[in-house]
């Protein structure tokens, strides 16, 4: 299990090693395949391993004692996110060579897209809060570098946005370790509660609300979020379905962390309002655009104020609803881009205005929209539906009247703008103009068409397998509800 912990980030890490070495695309190609299935193979060990009972898994690299060591640490949700994160990266992996927009344009593409998920998985598994600034700087260095990989000029200047925001944020996070080490000798997760405790109230406060705004410029959420539309949109389909689908996640579950594990229940009012107000801008921003990337983009704002709802609510129930939607948006947003990508591959655009009746060039295509577009709006049967269902009704059970309002309102509103989105790109007259040779869209595009119809064959399988997905969901919320689970596996009691 030792070596299953460390596999996720040694993996991809040695992988892109090797592809720094070789370049001949075919053989950075199958070393990316090879390191991303073994982090399956070890993340699907993982998440067996933790699913017995209550049981954390803990590896203390160079079997140093616990509050020196570089711990890796897996309960439920750790588990489940590398998971969920690898599949992801291994589906948009196939997506991104059928779609030519990167693989080919750079010998670094395939390396730097192995580092990212070595980062993502740290930032995950990371047990103290060093390592996961580390991981936070492993996926700053290769995000910028796919986001400006084709060097275009909306490219570069979108790249700048995005990593001085992120600098920002990692001078910020290094700052808030650097105190807390200051305040309280350690930076390990496990043995921060108990010195945070003998904290003043005002050093506490200070500390929680530095590694919250560190964590919600990564999240994207209020008033944090205005990096992320300019930024996203430029980067290449495949690149973006990544940086939808999971790094955001990453701040997010920085801030499920801090505010379960760290400061449980201390910011719960501030971040009620952050919620509310993180849904209704996105999706204020999502219904104005006519383009689908951005209007995507925007989306990716509004759903995170759910989940920080859940957060921000804090119940078990509140908590197992904020799981299993982490479970649900990964694989639906990725798809949502995913299939914007292959509208803008065939048609050079996707724009309301400039592209129409796709419906009649490929009905499986709009299909293959209108489920993760009516997920995300939280339809049934879909997983999204489940989702928001549970979400709404933990906030019914503690009688948080205004921001369940508030959800039911985004959500209709989401479902108008996703209505929007199907009836512009797929109905209406057929633009741009195609040969009758050019008619059966998806069979110029098949290796894209079959890594999307999996990715969102993963989102019909989540509503399917629900009922156990959603017990392993509230599994994940007992251990996050009490702490001391984590804080005795990690320190061996």
């Amino acid at each position: 299990m030792n070596a299953a912990l460390a596999l996720p980030i040694v993996a991809p890490l040695l992988g892109a090693a090797i592809s720094i070495v070789i370049r001949q695309l075919a053989v950075q190609r199958v070393v990316s395949f090879i390191a991303l299935g073994v982090s399956l193979v070890a993340s699907i060990i993982i998440t067996v391993d933790v699913s017995r009972d209550t049981h954390i898994a803990v590896s203390r690299l160079g079997g140093w004692p616990a509050n020196i060591a570089v711990t890796l640490v897996a309960d439920r949700l750790a588990a489940m996110m590398v998971l969920i994160s690898v599949a992801v990266l291994l589906i948009v992996l196939v997506f991104a060579i059928g779609q030519r927009a990167v693989d080919e344009h750079s010998p670094v593409y395939h390396p730097v897209y192995l580092v990212l998920a070595a980062g993502i998985a740290q930032a995950f598994l990371a047990g103290d809060l060093f390592n996961v600034f580390v991981a936070f700087e492993l996926m700053l260095m290769a995000s910028y570098v796919l986001l400006t990989l084709e060097g275009t000029d909306e490219q570069i200047k979108s790249g700048v946005t995005y990593v001085v925001l992120n600098i920002i944020k990692s001078l910020l996070l290094l700052t808030a370790v650097g105190l807390v080490f200051t305040a309280t000798g350690t930076i390990n997760m496990a043995e921060l509660p108990e010195r945070f405790a003998a904290l003043p109230d005002g050093v506490r406060m200070g500390l929680n609300l530095m590694l919250l705004v560190a964590f919600g410029i990564k999240a994207a959420v209020f008033p944090l979020y205005f990096w992320l539309p300019d930024s996203y949109p430029a980067a290449p389909s495949s690149v973006t379905a990544v940086f939808a689908g999971l790094l955001t996640k990453v701040g997010v579950y920085g801030i499920i962390r801090t505010e379960t594990l760290l400061f449980p229940g201390a910011q719960s009012n501030l971040l009620l309002w952050i919620a509310g107000f993180t849904m209704v801008v996105g999706v204020i921003g999502a219904i104005s655009h006519s383009q689908m990337k951005r209007l995507l983009s925007f989306h990716i704002v509004s759903q995170i104020g759910y989940i920080v709802m859940g957060v921000a609510i804090g119940t078990k129930a509140a908590l197992a609803a904020t799981v299993f939607y982490l479970l649900h948006h990964i694989p639906v947003k990725a798809s949502l881009f995913l299939v914007e990508g292959i509208i803008e591959k065939e048609t050079g655009a996707s724009a309301f205005d400039k592209v129409g009746g796709l419906a009649r060039r490929s009905g499986f295509l709009a299909l293959l929209f209108m489920i993760p577009a009516f997920s995300l709006a939280g339809l049934p049967p879909f997983s999204g539906f489940l989702a928001k269902y549970s979400l709404v009704r933990s906030g019914f059970d503690n009688q948080q009247w205004i921001i369940i309002t508030v959800a039911i309102v985004v959500s209709l509103l989401t479902l108008v703008s996703m209505t929007k989105t199907w009836i512009g790109l797929f109905w209406g007259e057929v633009m741009p103009e195609v040969p009758a040779s050019r008619v059966g869209l998806l069979r110029h595009h098949r290796t894209m068409a079959g890594a999307t119809v999996l990715l969102i064959a993963c989102t019909l399988a989540i509503a399917v397998l629900a009922g156990p997905l959603y017990d392993f969901c509230v599994g994940a919320a007992q251990q996050l509800t009490d702490p001391t689970m984590y804080i005795e596996a990690v320190r061996g009691s």
